[in-house]
């Protein structure tokens, strides 16, 4: 990223990792609506430019940096991209992605405001690192956002998913919405999916979803399913019609999870909107714990992510592509040579 609202690719000298530090070959790097938001929104105000792009990684270990001892070359890993104060005491527990001095750091994390995967090359520190052999490194890239995100959303719902015949609803089937499925699947969770994209929904049946239905038609597919309303709500497109529709199909004392940033906004008032006892949540990413949670579900194959893959040259193409809503499931780059 060169300017607001400009990423070109361009030719650098190779980075060399520092002590404590790992220099990755980049085998695949995800492509995210969050670098749209970066690109074309006001974070870049607050960010040093230029920086690379790309917050979903996966590479091999290509040299180790002083002091670290217990990685080895050719290893491949993914990278837990949040960045975090690395003093208080969320980061020393691997919560980067909930740092108490989050709101005044330089940048939010690995490719965005540090540079990131989008490239054959990236040094990352040690802690960053968890090993993902035997993985697809195309799948793999996708676990450290889409698949840590979906996670960490789906994890902190897990007391109102235990209901008796509990029902979930994920609005948004894209690259984070469709691995929440094939989660919350796992779980024994009954799913009602909704997207505007017949071809998303095809994809949210593949993924496991009871239902998949266009948003005119969710009301009537949650109140076949489950009488009483949805016991979750998992927005992953957080636009203001999609926010509308959440709280009304959300049960008394039900939860919703907005996970996407689209630019709604939720009036909280009592009485209000939202039925009694509701809670909302706004989870951000996942710690490093939970992708390494992550990484042994993918391992398990209860997590199957549908990719798209760009030859990192062709960046700029998946970009529009995403920016279009012509793909379904995530768009990965991938070096050519790595």
């Amino acid at each position: 990223m060169t300017a607001p609202g400009t990423a070109e690719l361009v030719e650098l000298p190779a980075p060399e990792p520092g002590p404590g530090q790992v220099r990755l070959d980049v085998l695949a790097a995800g492509v995210c609506h969050s670098d749209l938001a970066v690109m074309h929104g006001g974070a870049a105000a607050r960010w040093r430019l230029p920086f690379t792009l790309g917050h979903e990684t996966c590479g091999r270990i290509a040299a180790l940096g002083e002091g670290v001892e217990d990685l080895t070359v050719d290893e491949q890993v993914v990278v837990h991209a949040p960045f975090g104060c690395g003093r208080c005491r969320r980061c020393l527990s691997g919560r980067t992605n909930y740092c108490d001095h989050r709101a005044t750091l330089p940048a939010a994390g690995l490719g965005l405001g540090l540079d990131g995967g989008m490239a054959e090359a990236v040094v990352v520190d040690r802690a960053r690192v968890v090993s993902a052999a035997g993985l697809d490194p195309v799948a793999a890239a996708t676990l450290t956002d889409a698949g840590l995100t979906s996670f960490h959303a789906v994890d902190g719902s897990r007391v109102a998913l235990a209901e008796p015949d509990a029902l979930a609803v994920v609005i948004g089937v894209g690259g984070l919405g469709h691995l929440a499925i094939g989660l919350l699947r796992g779980l024994g969770t009954a799913v009602v999916a909704v997207d505007a994209r017949e071809e998303a929904l095809d994809l949210a049946r593949e993924c496991g979803a009871d239902v998949a239905v266009l948003p005119a038609d969710a009301d009537a597919a949650v109140a076949r399913v489950a009488s009483h309303g949805a016991d979750v709500v998992f927005d992953f497109a957080g636009a203001q019609s999609s926010l509308d529709l959440a709280v009304s199909l959300l049960r008394t004392a039900g939860e919703l999870v907005v996970v996407g940033s689209g630019g709604g906004t939720l009036t909280v008032s009592k009485p209000g909107v939202l039925p009694s006892g509701a809670t909302v949540r706004v989870p951000f990413w996942g710690s490093r714990p939970e992708l390494e949670a992550v990484v042994g579900v993918a391992r398990g194959g209860a997590l199957t992510p549908r990719t798209t893959i760009f030859p990192l040259a062709d960046a700029e193409l998946a970009l529009a592509r995403l920016r279009e809503g012509r793909l379904v499931g995530r768009a990965v780059l991938v070096p050519e040579g790595n």
